[in-house]
């Protein structure tokens, strides 16, 4: 006989199953029979858990980001920072692909939410890695924070979820380049294009 999964364990099993059935069928062909007998447990174990299947799809990819989690140490350049955040961000939506089938009409009719009510619900509890590394940069000297400004501070974000919700996949390594040096970089930078060049002929 199988041993009897409790707890942990067995709720861990069944996000699992939830969310291969999810990157299998996508959210419209996700139900909490399939999600059963794939996790080897019966609908009215997983009815006590989570009441719907889409309290059932959030909790089973926000398990998988966790697994990938957006923690950007110290590098000393807020450039690298930005782009290793970037870069962490893509490895989560490679993996967390079945984020996507969320953002369908079925999710939005059911729950009643919006495109921003699901992101908080997937990142409620997270460090907001982005304001630390702005903080840091900040405190080196790196960005003026009088420029930080919520469309800026927002930017990169906004950028990255538009290309992923547009394309279903994460950008590629050149175009987020492209967002922090051409875009937020020119933006935050304490001293603007032409105004070093000015203040040389004026001494």
């Amino acid at each position: 006989m199988k041993e009897r999964r409790r707890g942990a364990v067995l709720e861990e099993a069944i996000l699992d199953a939830a969310y291969a059935e999810l990157d299998a069928h996508g959210y419209a062909g996700l139900t909490m029979e399939g999600v059963a007998v794939r996790a080897g447990t019966s609908r009215p174990v997983l009815a006590r858990r989570w009441e719907t299947r889409a309290d059932l799809a959030v909790a089973a990819i926000r398990r998988q980001m966790s697994r990938h989690p957006i923690t950007i140490e110290d590098m000393g350049s807020v450039r690298a920072e930005l782009l290793e955040l970037l870069e962490r961000a893509s490895e989560r939506a490679r993996t967390s692909a079945a984020m996507f089938t969320l953002f369908a009409a079925a999710y939005f009719g059911e729950t009643g939410t919006s495109p921003q009510g699901l992101r908080e619900a997937l990142i409620k509890g997270e460090t907001d890695a982005l304001k630390l590394v702005l903080d840091r940069a900040v405190a080196r000297g790196e960005i003026d924070e009088r420029k930080l400004v919520p469309p800026v501070t927002t930017l990169l974000y906004d950028l990255f979820r538009s290309q992923a919700i547009m394309t279903f996949a994460a950008p590629p390594v050149e175009l987020r380049q492209a967002w922090v040096d051409t875009l937020f970089l020119p933006l935050v930078s304490p001293t603007t294009p032409g105004q070093g060049a000015a203040r040389s002929k004026s001494a």
